[in-house]
């Protein structure tokens, strides 16, 4: 099974989903850029997904036909799983218990969470157990016993916030332990505010037409916007692909100079045919300080920059040149660690320093062992270069999320159902006593296994709560975590699991009770069209009515706070249709100061369902220019107001794995001769998926085997890697390290690196004996491998990317993948 041979499959799959006209236009390719206004007919009902809009055709109340929404013409092939997702199997179709704690409650085994057998029950009996185990929890533990902070890629919808519906019931009825931080980006989120002032990586980023009429050189730092900007947190138009279109044609003809930073050939290398320097997985610090390193000793650097827009420079450079410890961070020291030339590491120095250069980071890189390190020294690099807050220079963080990038248009958001009543009032109101209100999310299994540690956190010390109960309601945190076995351990410990969704997760599956909740394809709902470009405004249409029993967040609430006299206060006295009436008029006051004209909600939701803003309106704008600009006035949220190379804050708290300035340190287990390598040898990759979002879709069968090989998730490889274990493309291989194993269909692709596989994150765990730590998953999990493991002290973030396996040939009894069948029901 070739990349070729699942390119080929994929397009058997997309043919047959579509009508013949469009599937010419869709293709295996996103980047096609054709329009679909003729396939549209006004009796189509419209649809939105974080992989883009949709117009659907329903008969005799079932969805038969999927096509992409007309103004969308670089549509996402992940449309096509919609229908799928929609009548998958792995739908979860009633209230469900878990056996054992229907017998015990809150005394059952919980060794036996996992092993999937349930019993359906009554709504009316699930809502009471929730509302006992709320009340039971409140009473015996207070707040700190209670975890319902989790979040997740909630379905679209400004009214149907699954999350926020969650957060104002259970906060009406007491008050409990929420998270800080996520899985994307926690370590750069945490350290850039105290570099530059701000997360900076949700931020929208510099307007595409000025990078490309000043940059000389873009350099893509382990990241890949062609394959992950087909997702967004609101409905993506997917415009920032006709940028990517000229891009490429400017690359082609030696306009700019495109370079990709990556172990792998990305799907934006592929696409733009640029160069690739292909480093050592972690290893890129090294890489920079000897470009820093260049710079510095060559003299190429911007030294009125460094020294009027930067602080601490004078404090880095003794550890740059060796002065400090004695190791001089040359080209050809980093050359030994990264893979990467000294020549190579020295022309790129001055090629960025010289001209000017677009650094477009990304995410992954810093999901490592002391991750922080990598997103505090690419702003060294670029300020380094003195380019910061110029047109087509400077560092950004965002460029593949959100379509960052496309000019921004005069715009109103249509506000959505937030997660606190107006003048609502918690029934407990408990005190927390020793533990901490707040926990970074990636330590959330901790507080399950060791309540009453205290850690360090970006300079605050935080007890761990005693989880007793967790809710978790449009998120999938087996998907999220790390190191399946200490979950599974983690989750023993808890009393009562309740989990909200509409597909059978894993998270499902080791919660004790289960409620059915619609997709947003069974509800009404309005979301923003564009999220950087905010082009304008969509209705999601009720497609069909909800399946089996399922029931959308608000009236699953709703009916929970009415157990303790909450009901009126939570909705708020409005049904479906009147919030999202209230919604759109609040935004259309304010669209009224800015001089926006739009319809009357009548006329927006019963006539197109979309209201598009002025594309006049765009503004051209370049990220951190009003700081260049202004130092003073527009200073940056550090404490000195500049960009913070050495920083003193960091030095006061005296975090080892985080020094003042950025620094070299070896992560706990690396490839290509590090920690663990001689056993463990290869490198694995778990990035996010091109064929769904996280673990979204995963249901969806039709658009699962376009990409799955050998029935189960794939994993890809060098075919020198491949030859050396005699794996052969389709073959069942199993991956595995001390932390545990997995099995997978092999994909033989010249794209990696020897050294580095690749398993993408969100495949659904499926352990070959349920509930059982140390067992097989037989569907490719890649968190069954990865290390649960703080980045450091300053962010606790993850570190999934920190991660070595082996992989051989498997030749153990045949396994089928039982992920996607839903749960064992039984009789009490």
């Amino acid at each position: 099974m070739s990349e070729k041979t699942v390119s080929l499959s994929r397009r058997r799959f997309l043919g047959g989903m579509l009508t013949s006209a469009a599937a010419g236009m869709i293709g295996p390719s996103l980047i096609t850029g054709k329009a679909f206004a003729a396939e549209t007919k006004a009796a189509d009902l419209t649809g939105v997904t974080h992989w883009g809009a949709f117009r659907a055709r329903v008969v005799d109340g079932k969805l038969t036909e999927v096509k992409p929404f007309e103004k969308d013409i670089f549509p996402s092939d992940m449309l096509m799983g919609i229908r799928d997702d929609l009548y998958s199997p792995a739908r979860v179709r009633y209230p469900m218990v878990r056996l054992d704690w229907l017998k015990k409650r809150h005394n059952s085994d919980t060794t036996q969470r996992g092993d999937n057998r349930f019993v359906r029950v009554s709504w009316d009996q699930a809502l009471d157990f929730f509302y006992e185990e709320l009340e039971r929890v409140q009473k015996t533990y207070g707040p700190a016993g209670l975890y319902a902070g989790h979040t997740g890629w909630k379905a679209n919808g400004v009214y149907h916030n699954c999350i926020a519906a969650m957060q104002r019931a259970v906060g009406l009825h007491g008050t409990f332990v929420k998270k800080v931080g996520d899985y994307s980006t926690g370590a750069a989120q945490v350290i850039l505010p105290r570099v530059v002032g701000s997360t900076e990586v949700y931020a929208q980023q510099t307007s595409w037409p000025l990078v490309m009429k000043n940059a000389k050189n873009i350099v893509f730092w382990g990241s890949d916007p062609i394959k992950n900007l087909q997702a967004g947190w609101s409905t993506p138009a997917h415009d920032v692909y006709g940028y990517y279109k000229q891009l490429k044609d400017m690359v082609g003809a030696g306009k700019i100079r495109a370079i990709s930073i990556d172990p792998v050939v990305s799907d934006t290398q592929a696409y733009l045919g640029c160069e690739q320097i292909s480093v050592n997985p972690q290893t890129d610090v090294p890489m920079m300080l000897g470009m820093a390193h260049t710079m510095y000793t060559e003299e190429l650097y911007d030294e009125d920059f460094v020294y009027d827009y930067c602080e601490g420079f004078d404090k880095f450079v003794p550890y740059l040149t060796g002065e400090s410890d004695g190791q001089p961070k040359t080209a050809e020291w980093a050359s030994k660690i990264c893979g990467v030339s000294a020549d190579t590491i020295k022309s790129l120095a001055r090629t960025c320093a010289k001209e000017r250069t677009q650094f477009i980071g990304g995410w992954c890189v810093q999901r490592m062992h002391h991750g922080e390190q990598w997103a505090w020294m690419l702003v060294v690099l670029s300020a380094m270069t003195g380019q910061v807050g110029l047109p087509g220079g400077g560092f950004g963080f965002g460029w593949h999320y959100n379509g960052a990038g496309v000019p921004t248009r005069n715009y109103v958001k249509v506000p959505g159902f937030t997660g606190s009543a107006p003048n609502g009032k918690p029934k407990y109101n408990g005190d927390f006593g020793k533990f901490s209100k707040t926990i970074p999310v990636a330590r959330f299994v901790d507080s399950m296994l060791e309540p009453g540690k205290t850690i360090d956190f970006n300079g605050r010390k935080v007890t761990l709560p005693a989880i007793k109960m967790a809710i978790f309601t449009g998120c999938n945190p087996f998907h999220h975590h790390q190191d399946r076995n200490r979950m599974i351990q983690g989750w023993q410990k808890l009393e009562t699991a309740i989990a909200i969704d509409h597909h059978w997760t894993a998270t499902c599956r080791f919660a004790d009770i289960v409620l059915p909740a619609t997709t947003s394809y069974e509800r009404n709902d309005i979301d923003g069209f564009g999220n950087h470009s905010r082009r304008g405004i969509l209705a999601n249409r009720k497609i069909v009515e909800p399946l089996f029993e399922a029931r959308n967040d608000i009236e699953i609430f709703a009916d929970l706070c009415k157990r303790f006299g909450q009901e009126k206060t939570f909705t708020e006295g409005r049904n479906e249709m009147e919030w999202l009436e209230h919604l759109y008029t609040q935004a259309q006051k304010g669209a009224k100061d800015k001089g926006i004209k739009m319809p009357s909600f009548a006329e927006f939701w019963g006539g197109e369902g979309y209201f598009e803003f002025d594309k006049a309106s765009e503004k051209l704008w370049v990220r951190h220019e009003a700081f260049r600009k202004e130092p003073e006035l527009e200073a940056l949220g550090t404490p000195s107001g500049l960009i913070e190379i050495y920083s003193e804050e960091i030095a006061k708290l005296g975090y080892e794995d985080c020094p003042a300035h950025p620094t070299w340190m070896e992560p706990v287990e690396r490839s290509h001769g590090g920690a663990g390598s001689k056993k463990f040898p290869l490198h694995m990759q778990s990035c996010h998926p091109k064929d769904r979002i996280h673990s979204q879709l995963s249901g969806a069968k039709g658009l699962r085997e376009s990409y799955e090989v050998a029935g189960r998730e794939p994993v890809y490889m060098s075919p020198a890697d491949a030859k050396a274990r005699g794996i052969k493309n389709g073959d069942v291989v199993r991956v595995f390290n001390d932390r545990g194993q997995v099995l997978a269909g092999a994909v033989v692709s010249d794209r990696y690196k020897d050294g580095v596989i690749r398993i993408f994150e969100g495949a659904w765990y499926n352990p070959a004996e349920g509930g059982k730590i140390g067992t097989l998953c037989k569907n490719g999990d890649p968190n069954v491998l990865t290390r649960d493991l703080r980045s450091s002290k300053l962010a606790q973030a993850t570190t999934a990317h920190t991660a070595l396996v082996q992989v051989e040939k498997y030749t153990g009894p045949a396994l089928k993948v039982t992920a996607f069948d839903g749960p064992e029901m039984v009789k009490a």
